[in-house]
């Protein structure tokens, strides 16, 4: 098997430490630090990442953490079933993985992982990495991201609790909508689920609010876990086959 090229001097070495509650098995995740300031410009190229156009426009933050998700996808694939090839970048701006592959990638603030696991044991994965919402920021954006009736729970919930659930409601529907749409093929919003409800050990129960496919409609429910990361919320949706 080859040898991947040398991490660069952006990204810290990769870990494979899972930090969730309930382990995915017969999945793999890998995840890495990266400093934007410390990109270099022929960091891709020494990488053998290809760069999208799109990236090529865009910032060194955004270049870095496509880089560093790229890093954690490749190195994942490879470790799962030698597959040594990184996700492209689709129309849709998703990643596009091997035929056989479910997978996620993630990055916030200098933190990037990706998920894999073959399609045979897990038919959609979703993951997201949010920094945590001050209170104040969370109770400006909670209209936005909360269904009427999690507003409603919220409300009467700790106030303490609310920055957090803020966080969460967003996080989780994020990986919902990275699960979901490979599968379904329509674009849903964070109107269209609800988080019913959490625990602090980091169990949560999702319903979906809208028709999606045959398969997935109006009143779904699944499963999603979520747990915190140095002023970081890290969640996952894994569909399994």
């Amino acid at each position: 098997m080859n040898r991947l090229p040398a991490l660069p001097a952006c990204c810290t070495p990769l870990r494979d430490d899972w930090p969730l509650p309930e382990v995915l098995p017969a999945s793999v995740w890998l995840s890495t630090d990266f400093i934007p300031a410390q990109l270099e410009d022929d960091d891709f190229a020494r990488s053998a990442i290809d760069m999208p156009a799109s990236i090529q426009r865009s910032v060194a933050k955004r270049q870095a953490e496509f880089l560093a998700g790229r890093l954690c996808a490749r190195a994942a694939l490879r470790q799962l079933d030698g597959t040594c090839v990184a996700p492209g970048l689709g129309e849709d701006r998703a990643p596009v993985w091997p035929d056989h592959i479910s997978g996620a990638i993630t990055h916030s603030n200098g933190r990037a992982g990706a998920l894999v696991a073959f399609k045979r044991d897990w038919q959609a994965l979703g993951i997201d990495l949010e920094t945590l919402l001050s209170l104040e920021r969370a109770r400006r954006l909670a209209k936005e991201i909360l269904t009427p009736d999690e507003l409603v729970r919220m409300a009467a919930g700790p106030a303490d609790q609310i920055a957090l659930l803020v966080t969460l409601t967003f996080s989780v529907k994020e990986s919902l909508f990275k699960a979901l749409y490979p599968l379904v093929q329509k674009r849903f919003y964070f109107e269209h689920a609800e988080v019913l409800n959490w625990t602090p050990q980091g169990h949560v129960r999702l319903r979906l609010l809208t028709d999606l496919s045959p398969e997935w409609q109006h009143g779904s429910e699944l499963d999603a876990q979520f747990c915190l990361l140095d002023g970081q919320l890290l969640s996952v949706v894994a569909i399994k086959a």
